[in-house]
């Protein structure tokens, strides 16, 4: 059994893997609503949220508005929950944002699943009411969810890690290049205190004549050709020269150009790409986790 999948050995899958692979399965069910709740999983949580959503229909209904039907097309890109005669899209529940389903097993009506929800990152419970079908429908949001892990794994995102290794290495790289390029501005600074000492330890009066081969600041602009004559000797050493201000790309230490996040190569991912990437491996590392349990308690919950 898949690690990311858990549910008792007792049950076979409902659909071919084509079905929910290049297809969705539809189901019809009335739609109780849908309440936040503090945890990803767990039965006495969807159980709480079930009668909190109940009694709630209750009141609606003693006021004379109905329970909506909805659609529910499952596939391996998630559960969506649709208007059935407009076809409008109310909620799309992608699976490895779903961690917990469980259906009623007195009735065979009642089933629920936790979702995280994609924009508040709260964990919402939705809860249907469905013609004795809602452990098929549970089982097949499982099938689902197991093909679509599959499919992630098939897909490249076994190689999550590795793209996660590469970015640190780049990011390395980046923090060495800023690192030699600090170092450089400290040897030019060096450099002009050591230019300033010389001026002023030079004779009164004396007055070196510029040559035409110097800046505006009277300073040698280094040469790769340049001899080690040309600059001048203090205490019988020379002098390092300044280095060159190339107006060539800037390459790193190892002679590549600096790692640019929104400049990515054909065989990278853009970092929203790869941001979806990291949230599914995490969704689908929790795991959905299939029970049968019981929402029925007392003779105001038989009855939706």
């Amino acid at each position: 059994m898949n690690r990311a999948f858990s549910r008792k050995k007792d049950k076979t899958w409902m659909h071919t893997p084509e079905a929910l692979s290049k297809h969705y399965i539809p189901y019809n069910a009335k739609f109780l609503g849908s309440t936040e709740v503090e945890q990803p999983k767990g039965t006495e949580v969807v159980r709480d949220a079930v009668r909190k959503l109940k009694f709630a229909r209750h009141i609606k209904k003693s006021e004379g508005q109905k329970i909506p039907k909805v659609e529910l097309q499952i596939s391996i890109y998630g559960v969506k929950i649709l208007e059935p005669k407009t076809k409008e899209v109310q909620h799309n529940c992608q699976l490895h944002r779903i961690s917990f389903c469980a259906d009623d097993k007195t009735d065979k009506r009642i089933f629920t699943f936790i979702c995280k929800d994609s924009e508040s990152n709260k964990h919402l419970c939705y809860v249907f009411d469905s013609e004795k079908c809602a452990e098929e429908i549970t089982l097949t949001i499982g099938q689902a969810f197991d093909l679509a892990y599959r499919k992630f794994l098939e897909s490249g995102g076994k190689d999550v890690e590795t793209r996660k290794q590469i970015a640190g290495l780049q990011k390395r790289i980046q923090d060495l290049e800023t690192e030699n390029m600090e170092l450089k501005n400290k040897v030019q600074d060096l450099e002009s205190q050591l230019r300033i000492t010389q001026v002023s330890t030079s004779p009164a009066g004396s007055v070196t004549p510029k040559s035409p081969s110097t800046d505006i600041f009277d300073m040698i602009p280094f040469s790769p050709i340049s001899h080690p004559a040309s600059m001048p000797a203090r205490n019988g050493t020379q002098p390092p020269p300044i280095p060159s201000r190339s107006t060539e790309i800037k390459r790193d230490l190892f002679g590549a150009e600096p790692f640019d996040p929104f400049n990515c190569g054909a065989g990278d991912f853009p970092p929203d790409i790869q941001s979806k990437l990291d949230e599914m491996q995490e969704g689908f590392k929790m795991g959905l986790t299939l029970e049968g349990t019981v929402f029925c308690l007392d003779p105001l919950d038989s009855r939706c």
